[in-house]
């Protein structure tokens, strides 16, 4: 086991190397239920909010934490910054424009909120893997953090959550207060809508009560509704007889395609609702198509970006290119080193590991927009699980706004991608 000393790299395989010996071989559970069912309990007619959650849910959360170096944390958070500034530039934004979709050209002023930044931790420090533009978890890893109890104290005297739990929920609730003022102004934000198809039968919905409780803890009427019931009327989006001013957008028609999200298309082209996160942000942010021109470091040169944003973009985030007839049997042939995604993914579906494709999975991707990525193994995190030791697999989710990290979050399980169905696995705190 390598030893921290000057000689080390700020990032690679020798970069914390206490962090390294409690994540493979600390199997304490730092997660207090006792503080976790109270952080869930949002309304006192959801009481039974926690047991619904273990009866239903019971691999959302891991009971272990999961442990950072501060060298990874700030090699990620550079990363994230040198995104920020090649997204905010003309060129880029032109370029991914070209492939986006007519309504998210319109832009009314939200920078996006719960922006979820996904990592590996390989062995040359952390990777990119994707942006998210909805991450969910925001609200459940916030509660989370706050049940944590101490654990291989003697290793973990300054290790800090980021940032202090207390502080979660203020910076939540400013960071919808600003995406309304960046299109509204000083005008008063009376009414949220959170926002999905079938909200109840979604997986996260939980977290859903938990936003609502923060928006009516800070004065804001907060009401959670499916798409498909909203109203577009008289200039307004309604719900039930209700105006809404502001739509936490959770849907995953990030272009608001569907039939069913026709009010709230309307109303959003109208600018007579403020959505966050909005197609305009999926758009810059989210089609994976942009990981291409992230790792494009011809196209970055001839943009003139800046040396140093180009070399932490090429080193922070595996080499990605656009599956096409040209490329297809070079890739084909390359397979087993990449990982392939729809350009318009989420959640993982319909995303294969090359070692895996099959022939006929192959020529369904070649009939849709793809990208091939390098593959980085995830980093590991040894857990007890019925009292036998295991390891799962690790991803880091950076929560950002404005390209500040809110909160640093994991989450731990097996098989090919992110799940919630391992023993073990779920959302797990990150201590730094």
């Amino acid at each position: 086991m390598a030893t921290d000393s000057p000689e080390t790299p700020p990032c690679g395989a020798a970069c914390g190397s206490a962090t390294e010996t409690l994540n493979r071989f600390c199997f304490c559970r730092t997660v207090d239920q006792h503080l976790l069912r109270e952080q869930l309990l949002s309304e006192q007619q959801d009481a039974d909010l926690h047991e619904e959650i273990l009866a239903t849910r019971p691999h959302l959360f891991s009971r272990t934490a999961v442990f950072l170096s501060q060298q990874h944390a700030d090699a990620m958070s550079a990363l994230i910054e040198a995104v920020e500034q090649l997204v905010a530039t003309p060129a880029y934004q032109q370029h991914v424009m070209g492939w986006a979709r007519p309504i998210a050209r319109q832009r009314f002023g939200p920078l996006g909120a719960c922006m979820g930044y996904d990592f590996h931790l390989g062995p040359d420090g952390p990777q990119l893997i994707e942006i998210n533009t909805n991450a969910g978890g925001a609200w459940l890893n916030a509660a989370l953090a706050r049940a944590q109890t101490p654990c291989c104290s003697k290793l973990m005297e300054d290790s800090t959550a980021t940032p202090p739990p207390s502080a979660l929920e203020d910076r939540l609730f400013a960071m919808f207060r600003d995406e309304w003022a960046l299109q509204r102004g000083d005008a008063p934000l009376e009414t949220v809508a959170i926002v999905d198809d079938s909200p109840t039968e979604q997986y996260l919905y939980p977290e859903f009560g938990l936003a609502a409780r923060m928006f009516r803890r800070h004065g804001v009427r907060a009401v959670i509704a499916d798409a498909g019931s909203l109203r577009y009327a008289e200039g307004r989006l309604w719900h039930e007889g209700t105006a809404i001013d502001l739509v936490y957008n959770r849907l995953t028609d990030f272009t608001l395609e569907s039939n069913e999200h026709t009010a709230l298309r309307h109303a959003y082209e109208a600018d007579a609702v403020v959505m966050t996160p909005s197609p305009h942000t999926y758009a810059l942010y989210a089609d994976k198509r942009n990981l291409t021109v992230l790792t494009d470091q011809e196209l970055l040169r001839q943009w003139q970006i800046p040396e140093h944003t180009i070399t932490t973009l090429l080193s922070g985030i595996p080499r990605t290119v656009a599956v096409t007839a040209e490329n297809a049997d070079t890739l084909w042939q390359q397979r087993r080193h990449l990982f392939f995604k729809p350009a318009s993914g989420y959640g993982s579906k319909a995303t294969y590991r090359g070692d895996k494709l099959t022939k006929r999975v192959w020529g369904e991707i070649l009939e849709n927009p793809y990208v091939a990525q390098s593959r980085i193994s995830p980093s590991e995190r040894g857990v007890l699980v019925d009292g036998e030791q295991t390891t799962l697999k690790v991803d880091l989710r950076n929560y950002v706004y404005a390209g500040d990290v809110q909160l640093i979050a994991a989450r731990l399980y097996q098989g090919q991608t992110t799940n919630f169905r391992t023993p073990g696995g779920g959302f797990a705190s990150v201590f730094v």
